[in-house]
């Protein structure tokens, strides 16, 4: 058994064939959970988990790019909904009555990104500015509501570990994973002291990440796809799907020197523990 611990088979790319896709992933022994970027996504995956009885959990959140999109113009992948990031204000009310599901393991994805960035300092100033005042309040409606964070970070770990500290030492402490963690491995050292996990997908056979995936403790390590994105190249398609899982744990344990048994174990074992599945 593998558990997909971020998909987004509530995205337009699987509008078309997507219990088919569900059925032929637990088919092969996998489950997953499917991510939220904005309402409209998390409502879906809402929907979706809540037609399987077992093996579809969901989470739910604002992606950082729809919370200071009306600074920056930017263009989302049609895969996933509307062509250009809308700005969505987090209303918390909204996202808490989402949360009455059973099915809802996680607030997420929320968290930072700094890689589409207005030119000016000020704007710029004004731009990460609206995104960490979105964070802080989706930190605690996860606090609020005893759930773990699946935290997106693109160009802004600095940032993203000291609101994380900051909030930890203010607040109380909480739990979850930096999705697709592409940091070094001084990075991923401050988010293990904090008791976070690191998910890894497809982007390991894009980038060398070596170092933190034989570094980091077996018991804080998460398996991933990211689909529709992010593909493995032994998939032979363009498209990402939950099953292709199995392409990262195998990956994982190349690295690791493990076999690909014991990855899979151990990597179940912490999103079971995590997302409390």
């Amino acid at each position: 058994m593998l558990i997909d611990t971020h998909s987004h088979l509530n995205f337009n790319a699987f509008k078309t064939d997507l219990d088919d896709v569900i059925e032929k992933s637990f088919s092969e022994g996998v489950w997953m959970i499917n991510v939220g970027t904005k309402y409209e996504t998390s409502r879906k995956a809402v929907e979706i988990s809540e037609k399987y009885k077992k093996g579809v959990f969901c989470a739910i959140g604002l992606h950082p790019i729809y919370s200071a999109s009306d600074i920056v113009k930017i263009k989302t992948d049609p895969e996933e909904g509307s062509f250009l990031a809308k700005k969505e204000i987090f209303e918390k009310e909204k996202y808490r009555a989402l949360a009455k599901s059973k099915k809802v393991v996680a607030i997420g994805e929320i968290g930072l990104d700094y890689y589409y960035k207005p030119k000016t300092k000020r704007k710029f100033a004004l731009f990460k500015e609206k995104q960490k005042e979105t964070f802080l309040l989706q930190l605690e409606l996860a606090l609020e509501l005893k759930l773990p964070v699946i935290l997106h970070c693109r160009m802004a770990h600095e940032d993203l570990l000291e609101l994380l500290k900051n909030f930890q030492r203010e607040k109380g402490k909480l739990s979850g994973v930096i999705h697709c963690f592409t940091g070094n491995w001084k990075e991923a050292r401050e988010y293990l002291k904090m008791g976070f996990y690191l998910g890894f997908n497809g982007i390991i056979f894009k980038l060398n990440l070596d170092e933190i995936i034989k570094k980091a403790p077996k018991e804080k390590i998460l398996v991933e796809t990211d689909c529709p994105y992010l593909t493995p190249p032994q998939a032979k398609v363009e498209r990402n799907e939950p099953r292709f899982v199995k392409y990262v744990v195998e990956r994982i344990a190349e690295i690791r020197g493990e076999t690909f048994e014991k990855v899979s174990y151990f990597t179940t074992e912490n999103a079971k523990r995590l997302f409390q599945i």
